[in-house]
């Protein structure tokens, strides 16, 4: 049984005879279905137990319900239904109805008394349920397009399947509803996106729908949204301005965890997606607690992991999802105040694997900043624990496979505005990539000839700018796996980014000998190429990268470098306005943008005002912290005739202690600023 989600009306012409107090009057006589379980059936349980429900067995008559009446008065009794795993008291989260202790002693009434069916006259009208949408028709529906077929016997199944989202322009979202394609044999789903062609690959190297595997690491919650399903769960659709952004060429991930059913099965999961007309005006932050050096004897009855995170500002706890596999009893996450009050965040002293929720609390709370959030799991490896996969029980270390350990909480916070936003962000991004290499180097040393977990952990390493271990993870891939144009790509980048540059141009050159088409692999070995003095063959590569891709920001940006470079100003405009729409935010092309638009020699192709435009995005991009982008909005003042913001701006630029060569240029310009002339570039 599962408690009636929020969000989600079902109409009874029968009230429940719950008093105000939360105790149910003694029924007269004995208990029977009709008068006193089924309306208490019908409001808790039948969410899961109705026909075609996500339950084995529906509960919606007295011909269904009365074989289970001893399980029903067991369960309940121990309250492992309705399944919840939060304890009360400790958070106050929408979709928590409990059965009350009068409820609970009517359903073992009614066993003791017999079960009986009593007078089919009182019983209530049963709940309907549709096939439909709970949300409303879609705007737009993804699906798996090959069923997959669940195999009648064996253990629990986790499968990932990718589908793209065909849309041809930014959406936003206001939520999504999964619907299982199976509801029998799906347990519960985990969601996320992916804006690289990671996971798809993955999926395209298994032939048959998804793939068995590990999460890709691209594959991420989008814009710091939980995404999710378990059974008799929709979540409501967000209000106006928390949508999320979704772009094209972005795939959903569903990693679809299923029971086999004793006979094959077939599983067609679909999403239906639901667009907003705004964006979002405030992006959720998405926050998670845990260790990744998890090393459990077997035995071990009492290991405890802990985590904590200072917030750097302050933040409006929205949602928490705790996260463990099977050998996990207890969690406990707690917000310390700076003044050493405490604030619960969730307490589960009974963890189960198999009931995994995302509790969203009904009132949302600020915490000041200097609040410490902490977790703290306990695990029972031994022979003792019924739910360990192992028996009799072994090591288990950190892992994404349900047969490995995890200890995570997951925590959704708003921020103030969005310079708290990038903060916090900034703050907690460095703490959870380091946490990720040590799990992702636990598994290689577990396993190391997964090429994904190496690419996955050099992708790290990079993010770290720690080229050389980077470097050292992409040549064990490229070992394993010596004809992979990808794999010499990847080495060639770590390469790069290591300044062994002749290293990286026969990396390159590789990928593209297995891969002439490769066009990422010519744009990189222009940029290194250029890097070595050779700008014709750059150039030459640059174009190849263009042609054979278009989309590509990089490239238009580069080849609009070489054509500036080469005096070629309107093309390079055309080039740098390309890479810019293609990516509107990045800073090397909205810079350049701005640079040629302010100080271009042909007075046709400069324009003031959309040089500021530019020129002023440039500095925000950077916090009005970075030199060169203050130098390049003094010239956009200075083409506007607005000397004073320009001598500021320059002079700004120059206490950042830019570098020797780009001071001299600064003060240079600055000279023609008090003298109100604009600069203009040679």
């Amino acid at each position: 049984m599962m408690p009636i989600p929020f969000g989600r009306l079902l109409v009874f012409s029968a009230a429940s005879a719950v008093t105000a107090c939360g105790l149910q009057a003694a029924p007269a006589g004995p208990v029977t279905f009709a008068r006193d379980v089924a309306p208490i059936v019908f409001e808790r349980c039948a969410v899961c137990h109705h026909p075609n429900g996500s339950a084995p067995f529906s509960l919606l008559t007295y011909a269904t319900a009365r074989p289970h009446a001893t399980q029903i008065a067991a369960v309940t009794r121990t309250r492992v239904m309705p399944p919840w795993k939060s304890e009360p008291g400790y958070g106050d989260f929408i979709g928590h109805r409990p059965l009350t202790d009068g409820e609970i002693r009517v359903l073992q009434r009614w066993l003791e008394d017999g079960a009986a069916e009593g007078d089919p006259a009182d019983l209530p009208t049963p709940p309907q349920w549709t096939d439909g949408w709970q949300l409303g028709i879609p705007d737009l529906v993804v699906a798996l397009t090959q069923p997959y077929m669940l195999a009648a016997e064996g253990t629990d199944v986790s499968r990932v399947f990718v589908l793209p989202i065909p849309i041809e322009r930014m959406r936003y979202v206001r939520g999504i509803e999964f619907r299982p394609g199976n509801a029998k044999v799906v347990h519960h789903a985990n969601i996320r996106i992916d804006r690289t062609p990671a996971s798809r690959v993955l999926d395209e190297q298994d032939p048959a729908p998804g793939y068995d595997g590990l999460l890709s690491h691209s594959a991420v919650y989008p814009d710091g949204h939980f995404l999710g399903w378990t059974p008799g769960q929709v979540a409501p659709l967000l209000p106006k301005g928390l949508a999320w952004r979704i772009a094209p060429r972005t795939d959903l991930v569903v990693e679809v965890h299923m029971k086999p059913s004793g006979k094959p099965e077939v599983v067609q999961p679909s999403v239906g997606f639901y667009f907003g007309s705004d964006p979002p005006e405030r992006t959720p932050a998405m926050l998670r607690l845990g260790r990744q050096s998890i090393d459990i004897a077997p035995g071990e009855k009492d290991y405890a992991v802990t985590d904590s995170f200072v917030l750097p500002v302050d933040a409006e706890v929205q949602a928490v999802q705790p996260h463990a596999h099977y050998r996990a009893r207890e969690v406990r996450g707690i917000a310390t105040l700076p003044d050493g009050t405490t604030k619960w965040l969730i307490f589960i002293k009974d963890w189960d694997f198999k009931w995994q929720h995302v509790y969203r609390y009904v009132a949302p709370f600020m915490l000041p900043r200097g609040t410490t959030l902490s977790v703290r799991y306990t695990f029972d490896n031994s022979a003792d624990n019924p739910r360990n996969p192992r028996q009799p029980p072994t090591r288990v270390t950190w892992g994404q496979w349900s047969q490995d350990e995890m200890a995570d909480l997951w925590i959704q916070v708003l921020t103030r505005d969005d310079r708290d936003l990038q903060t916090l962000n900034a703050a907690f991004r460095a703490k959870a990539i380091a946490e990720d290499i040590v799990g992702y180097e636990s598994m290689i040393r577990r396993d190391p000839r997964r090429v994904q977990l190496h690419d996955d952990v050099a992708q790290l390493y990079l993010d770290q700018g720690r080229a050389t271990e980077a470097a050292a993870h992409l040549e064990a891939s490229v070992r394993l796996k010596p004809e992979s144009a990808a794999a010499h790509f990847n080495f060639g980048t770590a390469l790069t980014a290591a300044g062994r540059l002749d290293e990286a141009i026969d990396h390159y050159r590789e990928a593209l000998r297995i891969n002439p088409d490769y066009a990422l692999a010519h744009n990189n070995l222009g940029n290194v190429l250029l890097g070595r003095g050779n700008s014709g063959d750059a150039l030459r590569h640059f174009r190849e990268a263009l042609r054979l891709d278009p989309s590509n920001a990089e490239a238009n940006y580069n080849v609009g470098s070489m054509l500036r470079a080469r005096g070629d100003l309107a093309g390079a405009l055309v080039r740098f306005r390309q890479a810019l729409q293609l990516k509107p935010d990045w800073l090397p092309a909205v810079a350049s943008l701005a640079w040629l638009l302010a100080t271009a020699p042909d007075a046709a192709l400069r324009d003031a005002d959309q040089a500021i435009q530019f020129a002023e995005r440039a500095a925000d991009l950077t916090g009005r912290q970075d030199a060169s982008a203050m130098d390049v909005l003094a010239a956009a003042y200075a083409e506007a005739g607005q000397f004073e913001r320009a001598i500021a701006a320059a002079q700004l630029a120059l206490t950042m202690k830019p570098d020797p060569a780009l001071a001299a240029a600064i003060r240079g310009r600055l000279e023609l600023y008090r003298q109100h002339q604009p600069y203009r570039s040679p």
